[in-house]
């Protein structure tokens, strides 16, 4: 069984790893965006550390998902917000793990229906790996190598904790 870091921590290096990026790009106010459920957790913590006064987005990508009929995955639909134009913007997009790549696409799908970004940097707390799309993280706390079989799941939102999940054979 794979031992987890510490979800505080990660989320601590997280927020250092986004600060850093941001101050490269010289972006003082991104469009902070997160997709439900962890990575609006982690989305909200941020856009507070990183004292943004414009509302927070938030992602449910749900009918977006190229795969739901075929995952087992059961969604539960929560409604997207992005309170603001997105044309023209940085939007820093936040989940908790990055594993098939197939979230995020449907989270760009999603935020191209709202207008046209100039850029999306996306910050994950855990890569695990083992894409099925060529995806990448900007900003990525920690990468872990699991094993088939195991998941990681971040619980929340108070306190924020990963957990070792095992897949059931169906």
């Amino acid at each position: 069984m794979t031992a987890l870091p510490s979800a505080t921590a990660l989320y601590e290096t997280l927020e250092a790893g986004v600060r850093r990026r941001l101050q490269a790009n010289d972006v003082a106010k991104p469009l902070v965006v997160g997709i439900h459920t962890g990575g609006a957790w982690l989305a909200q913590r941020l856009h507070h550390a990183l004292q943004l006064h414009e509302p927070l987005g938030t992602l449910d990508i749900s009918f977006y998902r190229d795969d739901v009929s075929t995952s087992g995955l059961h969604p539960q639909v929560r409604p997207s917000n992005l309170p603001t134009a997105v044309d023209g913007r940085t939007v820093l997009l936040v989940d908790d793990v990055l594993h098939s790549g197939r979230t995020v696409r449907a989270a760009l799908n999603e935020i191209f229906d709202y207008g046209r970004p100039d850029r999306v940097l996306l910050a994950v707390l855990v890569d695990r790996g083992d894409r099925d799309l060529p995806i990448a993280a900007d900003i990525c706390a920690t990468r872990l190598d699991l094993p088939p079989g195991e998941h990681v799941k971040l619980r929340g939102p108070e306190p924020l904790e990963l957990e070792l999940v095992m897949k059931t054979a169906s």
